[in-house]
């Protein structure tokens, strides 16, 4: 009788959606610190509602196409190498299937199984479906479980989207005196929070993390905000 419990990450693609939530983690912290230092810049340079909107609605649709475009190359090239490994797989396993077998049972072998169980466990698996237990155990591939660049590209637009937002309202939401001390509590906050988020999602310390994170946004924003008042100062902008 099965012990599991119903509600454990038991099966396949528990990695993957792992992966895929720290990558959300990111592209929102990475839309967070960018429109945040393009409105702090611009707000330091002048006071002006469509000035700061048109910036901040710049920034956003650029960084969110910008995104999407980079994870849906980076992802469509990790398909098609692993679609490549598959038929590279699929062949040999065609065309020598003793070799084969004989590699996965050295496979279970160095993985702590004796030979003849290594043997056997080949052979019913081999058996059962011989692809499948190639690609996980040599590859780390599951052949129904391959990632879409069109989800991945979709993904990190959102998460960029919805870190661009808290930046862009608090900019322009405050009195203007308040709009850049609102604007870094607000970012500073944000930050703080996924980079704590992203460390526990991959098991190291959050405070460490969030620390990085704030001292490295404190900077950039003060960084831009700096040159944006010295441009407005001198009236180049």
């Amino acid at each position: 009788m099965s012990t599991a419990h119903p509600d454990e990450p038991h099966g396949t693609g528990l990695g993957q959606r792992l992966n895929w939530l720290r990558a959300g983690v990111l592209g929102a912290n990475d839309g967070i610190v960018s429109v945040a230092s393009l409105v702090v810049g611009v707000a330091g340079a002048t006071t002006d509602n469509a000035a700061l909107l048109v910036a901040g609605l710049a920034g956003l649709i650029g960084g969110a196409i910008s995104m999407a475009l980079g994870e849906y190359v980076s992802v469509s090239s990790q398909r098609d190498s692993e679609h490549a490994l598959i038929a590279k797989e699929r062949e040999e396993l065609r065309t020598m299937p003793e070799q084969e077998l004989a590699e996965l049972t050295d496979l279970y072998r160095q993985r702590g199984l004796s030979e003849q169980t290594a043997h056997q466990v080949a052979v019913e698996l081999t058996a059962h479906d011989a692809l499948a237990a190639h690609l996980e155990v040599e590859l780390g591939i599951d052949q129904d479980d391959l990632v879409n660049p069109w989800h991945a590209a979709l993904s990190s637009a959102i998460a960029f989207t919805a870190g661009a937002i808290l930046p862009l309202l608090a900019i322009l939401l405050p009195p203007p005196a308040w709009r850049v001390p609102v604007t870094f509590v607000a970012v500073l906050i944000a930050l703080a929070a996924t980079g704590a988020l992203s460390a526990r999602i991959g098991g190291s310390s959050p405070t460490r993390a969030s620390i990085r994170l704030v001292i490295g946004g404190a900077l950039a924003l003060a960084a831009t905000w700096l040159i944006g008042t010295l441009l407005g100062t001198t009236g180049v902008v």
